[in-house]
């Protein structure tokens, strides 16, 4: 997911391997890796009970799923405050996005459920009367950390801890996360080892080539009380090169079978620390992995008294790069074609492709980077980011009319 990794990069890294004789093992070492389930900005509302009798299996699920989008929506109005009434299921068919199986049984006549239900947020929110647009942070990398019986574990092979993260849904969180799969070069790359190196030049490489501006390294320390029984979490909010503490606590269950559960309840409260730290200013940006280049505001002696107050100077073309989300090749050529069209850009050239994930394109622009983020949020674009590189995202669309056919979302 989002490798764009340069041939010099991946060459150092492999050499390395090379010498200790690993680079099989290091790449092919088998299924380590699972990719993020959802990045989307759906509102989300989960753990929604529902117990339901039908004339078969299929209709009391069918009519399980209905009561939970019903009891997902008031929950959800309530929570924005919009007085948490009922809609019509046409309209609900019409905004429910998906349906997240969390626990089922399935009788013949009988439907016993735990469900999540996800609402798209461009629709829903003209529904319930508030903004769809959502302030997200610069992109972070995320690099999850497990220590378990004294062995610390990231890419190297499939951990809990990375599948923790990888089902959680960050669309209501104001950070933007960046999630790597775990294959490809992400286990040579993204080590133990690494997150332990303060080295500047390294990480900038690596955190560019991801699209992210800076890392987060969150950590978890298991500890068994004994074979099958209570296992405690020790988690850590760690961020940057430096690999600094915001904040640790600990979470606890009972049996060694409740481990995914303690380890969603850990990345959720991971992620509620790291957005406070970025509301009260702890979750900056550092600046060795984001250089802000000094502007030449002086003009020199000799060059001032050739320029008079009538002359009309040329615009210097700003080098920019754009981070936009390629689902697939005709964002691609679309995306290029929408830039190319705003007035001052003279080039937009897509140079690291990622398909599934978010390119870079290199803009010139005659104007700074705040004219052309004010260009394109004129034209529907939503604009994160400072300096020379830009996130930019299509604004949500607007609410369809209802329809009376139920989709039925991926199940999960």
């Amino acid at each position: 997911m989002r490798h764009r990794l340069p041939v010099a990069l991946v060459l150092t890294a492999t050499i390395a391997a090379l010498a200790a004789g690993g680079v099989v093992a290091q790449i092919d070492g088998g299924d380590r890796g699972v990719a993020a389930v959802d990045s989307s900005n759906d509102f989300e509302v989960s753990g929604i009970r529902v117990d339901v009798s039908g004339p078969n299996a299929e209709a009391a699920r069918l009519t399980g799923w209905r009561e939970a989008q019903r009891k997902a929506y008031v929950q959800l109005s309530q929570r924005m405050g919009a007085g948490g009434g009922l809609v019509a299921d046409g309209t609900l068919d019409s905004i429910v996005s998906s349906i997240v199986v969390e626990n089922e049984q399935i009788g013949p006549n009988r439907y016993v459920a735990r469900l999540g239900v996800l609402f798209d947020r461009g629709r829903t929110a003209g529904l319930l009367g508030v903004s769809a647009a959502v302030a997200r942070s610069s992109p972070f990398l995320v690099v999850p950390v497990q220590w378990s019986t004294g062995v610390g574990t990231v890419f190297e092979q499939r951990t809990l801890w990375q599948e923790a993260w990888a089902r959680f849904r960050t669309g209501a969180s104001a950070i933007d996360y960046v999630r790597p799969a775990g294959t490809g070069p992400d286990p040579l790359l993204l080590n133990v080892g690494q997150t332990q190196r303060p080295d500047r030049a390294w990480w900038r490489a690596l955190v560019d080539q991801y699209g992210a501006s800076d890392v987060l390294m969150p950590t978890v320390r298991l500890y068994r009380q004994w074979p099958g029984g209570p296992v405690i979490g020790a988690f850590e909010a760690r961020y940057g090169p430096d690999h600094r503490m915001l904040q640790r606590f600990t979470l606890r269950v009972g049996s060694t079978a409740g481990i995914p559960a303690l380890l969603d309840a850990g990345v959720k409260r991971l992620d509620e620390l790291y957005q406070r730290a970025l509301r009260e200013g702890y979750l900056g940006l550092d600046p060795g992995l984001n250089p802000i280049m000094p502007v030449a505001d002086i003009i020199p002696e000799e060059v001032s008294d050739l320029i008079t107050d009538d002359t009309a100077l040329v615009p210097t073309a700003t080098a920019l790069t754009l981070q936009f989300d390629t689902p697939d090749a005709g964002a691609v050529t679309g995306t290029e074609a929408i830039v190319r069209g705003v007035p001052g850009v003279t080039s937009a050239v897509t140079t690291s492709l990622a398909l599934g994930g978010v390119s870079l394109m290199n803009v010139s622009y005659a104007g700074t980077a705040d004219t052309l983020r004010a260009a394109l949020e004129a034209r529907g674009w939503q604009v994160v980011g400072n300096g020379p590189t830009l996130r930019i995202r299509r604004a949500a669309a607007p609410a369809a009319a209802p329809s009376p056919t139920p989709r039925a979302g991926a199940t999960g």
